[in-house]
C-alpha cells in the first residue's frame, strides 16, 4: 500500500521536490524495484538504455505488515530465474524490500529507487523514481527527498510522523485526519506525542493500542546492512528460451524478436548518445563489468 496520499501531498505542497524525465535521463544507472513476460520486456528496455537495474525481493516482513502480505514464492522464484538470466543482480532483502532500497542509495551503491510504494521515501531514500517504464509519450517522475523536507520544513523523523499519520503498512491511523490537517499538525506540533493530545478526539479517533512507535522505528533505526557488490552480464538467449519458451510456454519467436530489437535497439542508442555528447567509442566489456558506487564494501551474494 505504501503511505496514502503522499503522492497528492507532494504534489500540492512541495512540487519543486519533483521532476519530470525521459527514460534515456537515466542511461548509465543503477536502479530499483512482474508477470514473467512483462518482467522480461520491461528489463530489456532498461538495459538497452544503459540502465543497469538492481532487483530488490521482500524478505520476511515485519510483524507489524503480515496482514497485508500475501504468498507469493513461486513466482518469486520464477523471477529471480528469469533476472538472472538476462544478467541482472538480484538481492532478497532480510524484510521490507523499501527498506533495503533506501540503504543501497543512501550508501551510493545504486543511484535512485525506481519503485512505485511511497514508503521508500520515509525509509530515507534520497531519490525515488516513479513510472521508470513509462513509454513514450510519457513522463518518468523523480522525487528529491531533500527538496522535499526543505519545502515542507520538516526533519527526516518529522516526515516519518507525517506519513504514519497519513497511513502506512505497519499500523493503523488517526480516522478523518486527511492529508493537508496531518502536515499542520505536524508543522505545528513536530511529533506524533504532541498531536495526539491536541487533535479532536470526536473527529478524530486516536487507535486504541496505536503501534505508532512501532512503525516509526522500522522507518528510523533500519539494521546494518552488508551493502553487495554487483555484476551485470549480457543476457544469455538459449537459456532464456529454454526456460520462457520451453518451460512457460511463450512463443519461441517472441522472445527471439525481443532479444533481436534489444541488441539493435542498445546499439543505435549508445551511438546516438556517442554522436550528441561527444563520448568516446565504449566497448561491450565496459559496460558489463564489475561496478562499484560511492561507499560499498562487500561481495555479492550468490
Amino acid at each position: 500500500m505504501g503511505i496514502t496520499k503522499l503522492a497528492d501531498l507532494v504534489r500540492f505542497e512541495a512540487p519543486n521536490a519533483i521532476s519530470h524525465k525521459d527514460i534515456r535521463d537515466y542511461s548509465g544507472t543503477g536502479s530499483l524495484t512482474l508477470a514473467l513476460s512483462g518482467l522480461f520486456y520491461r528489463t530489456l528496455t532498461l538495459l538497452e538504455h544503459d540502465i543497469k537495474p538492481v532487483f530488490v525481493f521482500d524478505g520476511k516482513p515485519p510483524v507489524e505488515k503480515l496482514s497485508t502480505v500475501s504468498n507469493s514464492s513461486t513466482q518469486t522464484k520464477n523471477c529471480i530465474q528469469l533476472l538472472e538470466l538476462l544478467g541482472v543482480p538480484v538481492v532478497q532483502a532480510n524484510g521490507d524490500a523499501e527498506a533495503l532500497c533506501a540503504q543501497l542509495v543512501k550508501a551510493g551503491a545504486v543511484d535512485a529507487v525506481a519503485s512505485e510504494d511511497m514508503d521508500t521515501l520515509p525509509f530515507g531514500a534520497t531519490i525515488l523514481i516513479r513510472q521508470l517504464n513509462a513509454s513514450k509519450d510519457s513522463e518518468v517522475i523523480e522525487y528529491s527527498l531533500e527538496k522535499l523536507l526543505q519545502k515542507l520544513e520538516l526533519t527526516q523523523k518529522e516526515f516519518v510522523d507525517l506519513c504514519i499519520l497519513l497511513g502506512c503498512d505497519y499500523c493503523d491511523k488517526i480516522a478523518g485526519l486527511g492529508p493537508k490537517r496531518a502536515l499542520d499538525l505536524i508543522r505545528k506540533h513536530r511529533t506524533i506525542e504532541e498531536v495526539v493530545l491536541h487533535v479532536k478526539k470526536k473527529t478524530h479517533p486516536v487507535p486504541h493500542f496505536w503501534k505508532y512507535k512501532a512503525a516509526r522505528k522500522l522507518f528510523l533505526d533500519q539494521p546494518n546492512t552488508d551493502i553487495p557488490t554487483f555484476f551485470w552480464s549480457e543476457p544469455d538467449e538459449e537459456a532464456l528460451v529454454r526456460f520462457l519458451s520451453h518451460e512457460k510456454h511463450i512463443k519461441e519467436e517472441k522472445v527471439r524478436n525481443r532479444l533481436t530489437t534489444f541488441h539493435q535497439k542498445r546499439k543505435k542508442l549508445r551511438e546516438e548518445r556517442e554522436t550528441s555528447k561527444g563520448f568516446k567509442q565504449t566497448r561491450m566489456d565496459d559496460f558489463f563489468k564489475k561496478t562499484r558506487k560511492r561507499g560499498a564494501v562487500s561481495k555479492r551474494r550468490n
